[in-house]
């Protein structure tokens, strides 16, 4: 037990420290990228501060995994490099019995994580969201970033060439407005000017010298353009409102805890499995009147043409018909992937604390030298590694091409075997790496080693 706790006291100030550094990077870059958009606004100082702590939850989210990676790795590194391992295997400890406190403490992170998931970090997010929200109805301009698509309004992408900030006019714009399924109006225009309506229930866009390209996806030979002077569009406010928390209040996939989510999800399938019934009604419907139309005797003349006419333009409506509840049926389930993916992220990135632990023991007892630049270099690799298949999994979970599950438990499938096959072989044998480059590359603020610790 006192092994156990000495194993345990090594990997906790690697830990907080490991917490403190990574947050201290990610807040830095978040305030970089929003720097442009808070500072020098108007805006009280308290205000940034809020929306800087509520931010701090998904920063959180990412860390943690993070910082059990460097502090299995630097607190194992420790004791190989001072021969602590080798000394505790020695007198008949084996690695697995080594790890044993930390897969425990690990567990026991992954828990704390799992509740931070469903319990904080969704009423940090809804927060974060809805004082943005509140900014950007002092400023509504601050939500757009010179020629990047904003897709905050639903159903609408507005890109802005320049924007003046002070006076809220967009120069050279580009509308792409989807709110009706069956057509895509493309608008742009010279300049316009972007503000609230008195009730503050409307977003309101006044532009000037454009034109509206319209497409009608059923017909694909339906086309209009219309060019104008000036075009209002009105446009749903309800992204730019400071409402507060509270019952009926709307809320994103990333302000859901999991047993909200799987609520959504029941009812979008009942929604797709009620959209599917009446597909497969319209689709016998069509397919009993195209056959009664070719059954029928075709009478000659105007009578011939009208019943035919009459026919064609009930079998194109059911055809319409049919295009408008599959595109309904594939966007139902989009949707219910996107929710199933945040509910496998609320578990698979907490788990991902074991997975790391099984890891970082093992390639921390081969690290013989490297200190502090060795553990956050091979931290990295792997993360990045771990990151990479969980935005590809999201992407192909929310494009239909893979499974939510596997989309997000696919990384630590994959580490989670690598580093039980390193577990294993760490125990059987003795190996050593060696991360000195990597050191080498760091500043010699960060260059750790073990000669530094024992003259400290």
């Amino acid at each position: 037990m006192i092994i156990y706790k000495y194993i345990l006291r090594n990997h906790l100030a690697p830990f907080v420290f490991s917490i403190f550094i990574v947050i201290s990077v990610l807040l830095l870059q978040f305030l970089m990228r929003f720097a442009e958009r808070l500072i020098g606004k108007g805006l009280d100082f308290w205000i940034i501060v809020q929306l800087i702590m509520y931010n701090l939850a998904w920063m959180v989210v990412l860390v943690v995994p993070m910082s059990v990676l460097i502090a299995t790795l630097m607190g194992f590194g420790a004791m190989s490099q001072n021969n602590e391992v080798a000394i505790m295997k020695s007198s008949g400890m084996s690695l697995y019995k080594m790890m044993t406190p930390v897969l425990l403490a690990s567990v026991v992170v992954a828990f704390l994580l799992i509740q931070f998931n469903n319990h904080v970090y969704p009423n940090a997010n809804y927060s974060a969201r809805l004082l943005m929200q509140d900014i950007s109805q002092k400023k509504p301009t601050l939500s757009l970033v010179p020629g990047v698509f904003s897709q905050e309004i639903p159903n609408y992408s507005i890109l802005a060439r320049d924007i003046d900030r002070e006076t809220n006019k967009l120069i050279d714009l580009t509308i792409y407005d989807t709110s009706d399924p069956s057509f895509i109006n493309i608008v742009s225009a010279k300049k316009g000017n972007i503000y609230f309506s008195g009730n503050q229930e409307k977003l309101m866009l006044d532009l000037y010298n454009g034109e509206i390209h319209t497409t009608d996806l059923l017909d694909r030979e339906n086309y209009r353009r219309l060019i104008f002077e000036r075009h209002k569009i009105s446009l749903p406010a309800d992204q730019f409102l400071f409402r507060q928390s509270g019952p009926g209040s709307t809320r994103g996939d990333r302000e859901l805890s999991a047993q909200d989510m799987l609520i959504i999800v029941d009812s979008l399938r009942a929604i797709r499995d009620n959209h599917a019934e009446n597909y497969l009604v319209d689709v016998n419907e069509y397919f009993t009147a195209d056959s009664a139309f070719l059954k029928t005797k075709r009478p000659a003349g105007a009578m011939f043409k009208h019943s035919y006419l009459r026919v064609e333009n009930k079998l194109r409506s059911i055809r319409n018909n049919l295009t408008s509840k599959l595109k309904r049926i594939e966007n139902n389930k989009k949707e219910a992937n996107r929710f199933w993916v945040e509910i496998h992220k609320k578990y698979s990135l907490p788990f991902a604390c074991i997975v790391f632990v099984l890891i970082g023991a093992p390639l921390g007892t081969m690290v013989r030298k490297g200190g502090v630049g060795a553990a956050a270099g091979i931290s990295l690799i792997f993360f990045l590694i771990y990151w990479a298949f969980l935005i590809g999994g999201e992407k192909l979970a929310d494009r239909g091409l893979l499974s939510p599950f596997w989309g997000m438990w696919s990384a630590n499938f994959f580490l989670g075997a690598l580093g039980i096959f390193l577990t294993i072989r760490a125990a059987k044998e003795r190996v050593t790496l060696s991360f000195e480059f990597i050191s080498k590359i760091l500043p010699k603020q960060l260059r750790i080693t073990g000669n530094d610790e024992a003259a400290g």
